[in-house]
């Protein structure tokens, strides 16, 4: 007899758990969708109902296609940005190949005064702060980088002499030292 009163008390526990867990998680329209007209070449982001959300023409170009926590645009006048949800600039992105810096072991390389540092792909959140002169992208969690550094033109393509280079791994630590 308890077992057949047990078994309705398991099934709306079972149902109660997995209410109040899917109550926490993030809806799935909580993020924006960018979008052209292609008829002024002008980009902005909507929401998941269609709205415009960051109205056409703030941007000269948006790269990052489904915006959640932040987005690479192209800005006027400031080059490649990172922008939170708020539209405030998070750092300015190392600019690669006429684009922004792509991403390579899950970080993309930013730049401040000059300095170059890296950030997260996934949050956007800057993992190691800019410090360096020169900084290659990561490659098996780590990067070649130098504090001293000069750039210097090669034909059509500049690029970058040091003496002291030295790689760091994804905390920022110079892994050449013992």
């Amino acid at each position: 007899m308890i077992r057949y009163l047990f078994r309705p008390f398991l099934a709306l526990s079972f149902f109660i758990a997995i209410i109040t867990a899917c109550a926490h998680i993030r809806p799935h329209d909580d993020y924006l969708l960018s979008f052209t007209d292609e008829s002024t070449d002008q980009y902005g982001y909507r929401d998941a109902k269609g709205r415009a959300v960051i109205s056409l023409g703030k941007y000269t170009m948006c790269f990052t296609d489904t915006f959640r926590t932040y987005a690479i645009v192209l800005k006027e006048h400031s080059g490649f940005v990172a922008i939170d949800r708020q539209e405030n600039v998070l750092y300015n992105v190392f600019p690669f190949d006429n684009g922004p810096d792509y991403v390579e072991d899950g970080l993309f390389r930013i730049i401040e005064d000059r300095k170059i540092g890296f950030a997260d792909a996934k949050t956007g959140i800057v993992i190691i702060k800019p410090q360096f002169d020169c900084a290659f992208p990561f490659e098996n969690g780590k990067a070649k980088v130098s504090t001293d550094c000069k750039s210097e033109f090669r034909g059509e393509h500049k690029i970058w002499i040091s003496e002291n280079w030295f790689y760091i791994d994804k905390s920022g630590r110079n892994i050449d030292q013992p």
